[in-house]
């Protein structure tokens, strides 16, 4: 069996949408018990798995050996960039993380795991996921921070030789609809020009990138989820990688393309950036590649422009979520 954590969110819920796509359901599904009485639910309703647990009911049962599992997939975790209570995402972002890979190295189960370029920080030391230079990276907020801190300790145990930790940059497409805040801006400015015609963007506070001129490697969903069932397929890939593009593109280039996604002439605003957030912000991102693609998977991805198209017009419009069997959102 394989288990996903965080199932019932957006790269959990994603990933167990590709493994029905080859035909695998023979899944465990696993997330707060409490997710279900949200937006989380209809994540799962369209997909195919052989059961539901809590996650601490889950890693109760895992350490006393209950579980049967040949492969976890851990994308759980507090994935907001905002969150304050660092005992809260502390405890589970990395307290729990560790629980978990401890458990798998024991048992000799492979671990896979997300974590985040939130971990490069401003990006001034760079986007490469070459172990030697883990120490550099300072994170802008607790999110990144947690997620960081779990990556120096896989590497400090020496565990990065067994298990894999995939970086994913700016993931966007469906199944992010309850994220709240924590959506992309795809789903953001299609709901602006629904709701107004014309869309918003932050300005920028940076003498190096003009108004909507921020970079960021986005990543669309189907992208995100084959690159990480890579490794899956082959147990023996172990290390940090990113999963990204390698191609930044800009704020002005995404308004662009969901205007002409839906058939509308380009209206972009530039506002004032919250303060809570503006000194945190990752003006330009990229994805060193390189590793990834010396591992000798394959490196292909739908440009910004055609996945933004698929979103908008084969789940945004119409409603839909990943899976066989699709829902209203």
């Amino acid at each position: 069996m394989i288990t996903v954590t965080g199932a019932a969110g957006f790269i959990g819920s994603a990933i167990v949408a590709g493994l029905n796509s080859r035909g695998v359901s023979d899944i465990r599904a696993v997330d707060e018990a409490d997710s279900l009485n949200g937006g989380k639910r209809k994540n799962l309703e369209c997909l195919k798995y052989k059961n539901f647990q809590d996650k601490n009911e889950f890693i109760s049962g895992f350490e006393k050996g209950s579980n049967t599992v040949s492969c976890v997939m851990h994308m759980g975790a507090c994935s907001s960039t905002t969150e304050t209570d660092e005992d809260y995402i502390m405890e589970t972002n990395y307290k729990y993380t560790r629980r978990l890979c401890s458990e798998c190295i024991k048992k000799g189960i492979r671990f896979i795991y997300a974590s985040s370029a939130a971990t490069y920080g401003d990006g001034q030391a760079g986007f490469s996921d070459d172990h030697d230079l883990l120490e550099k990276y300072k994170p802008l907020n607790l999110y990144g921070k947690s997620k960081h801190k779990f990556d120096l300790w896989a590497k400090k145990q020496g565990l990065l030789e067994s298990i894999a930790g995939l970086k994913y940059f700016n993931v966007y497409g469906p199944n992010e609809y309850h994220k709240g805040r924590m959506r992309s801006f795809i789903l953001k400015a299609y709901e602006q020009i629904k709701n107004t015609g014309k869309v918003r963007l932050f300005k920028s506070y940076h003498p190096d990138f003009a108004h909507g001129q921020q970079k960021r490697d986005f990543i669309y969903i189907k992208d995100a989820v084959e690159m990480t069932l890579c490794f899956m397929d082959n147990p023996s890939a172990n290390g940090i990688y990113n999963i990204g593009t390698a191609v930044p593109r800009t704020w002005n280039s995404l308004a662009s393309a969901v205007f002409r996604s839906m058939g509308m002439e380009k209206n972009i605003e530039y506002v004032e950036m919250p303060s809570d957030i503006r000194n945190k912000y990752q003006y330009y991102t990229k994805a060193d590649m390189q590793k990834f693609s010396e591992a000798g998977f394959p490196f292909k991805f739908l440009a910004l422009e055609e996945g933004i198209d698929d979103y908008i017009k084969n789940y945004l419009s119409r409603g839909f979520r990943l899976g066989k069997e699709r829902t209203d959102i």
